[in-house]
């Protein structure tokens, strides 16, 4: 298939709309613990920020109103028009800029950017050496011991999500999760809207080790959902602050288990850009 290909398709599952309040609905745990992690790492004084990859903008816009200066950076210039709208609206989390552009060609000079955000890139190039180009591009503009956070998705989620909303019934599903574990390339041929778009799912070792190729010494590497990413009932779970203290508490537990990493629906790499 043709990369132009590849682009369209992903272009037209994101042109849906499909992200414009994801973290606010049914992404909301992906969310909450995304910024948990994310506040142990982030420095204490404000800092220079870029979100790539960073979509209509809610860690952007989120971190913004936290003090720090964020740039945000996105290919899908529906998702860069909704980020500028937000941060016209609400002066307090302002963006420095939102723009279009490709995490393998930032913008920015050498040594400028104390944090970089990959929280949708490393799963959308489906090529290592796209990924790699993105985690040295990230290495480039970031200030030595600069912060990055590299978020995948398991190479088990399409696993996990075909059991809990029984798409495993349907043959071409499983054919789709068939190639998923196999190789990582997850394909959606006929578009379905459920399924997700073009991507690559990482083996959670694998993580680790693209981040180490790109030149950071990696921190730590954590399931951020854990398994609680496959509950049907987090509304339940996220209605009521002690519910909410107890979920988040057990997967602070099994963060950095390894044999419970591929179980997350999502995985963050930490690391630190080589002195």
């Amino acid at each position: 298939m043709e990369k132009s290909t590849h682009d369209a398709e992903m272009a037209a599952h994101y042109d849906a709309g499909v992200e414009g309040r994801r973290l606010e609905t049914w992404g909301r745990l992906e969310f909450i613990r995304t910024m948990e992690i994310l506040h142990r790492y982030l420095p204490q004084s404000a800092a220079v920020i870029a979100d790539i990859g960073g979509g209509p903008g809610a860690y952007a816009l989120r971190l913004a109103a936290e003090g720090h200066r964020v740039h945000l950076l996105d290919p899908m210039p529906l998702h860069v028009e909704q980020a500028q709208m937000a941060s016209s609206v609400d002066k307090d989390a302002a963006l420095v800029s939102a723009e279009i552009g490709d995490a393998r060609n930032l913008p920015w000079p050498d040594d400028t950017i104390d944090v970089v955000l990959l929280l949708g890139p490393l799963y959308h190039l489906t090529s290592a050496d796209d990924r790699l180009k993105a985690l040295r591009e990230a290495r480039r503009v970031l200030r030595s011991g600069g912060l990055l956070a590299a978020a995948a998705i398991s190479r088990f989620a399409s696993t996990y999500d075909g059991l809990v909303r029984r798409f495993l019934a349907e043959p071409e599903f499983r054919s789709i999760v068939e190639q998923d574990v196999r190789d990582g390339q997850h394909r959606n041929p006929e578009r379905h809207p459920d399924w997700f778009t073009i991507s690559y799912f990482h083996n959670p070792t694998e993580l680790g080790d693209e981040v180490l190729r790109g030149g950071f010494d990696l921190s730590a590497l954590l399931a951020v959902e854990g398994p609680a990413g496959w509950l049907g009932n987090l509304d339940w779970w996220l209605g009521d602050d002690n519910r909410r203290d107890v979920l988040l508490a057990a997967v602070r537990q099994v963060e950095t288990e390894p044999s419970l990493l591929g179980a997350s629906p999502h995985l963050l790499a930490v690391g630190h850009k080589r002195y």
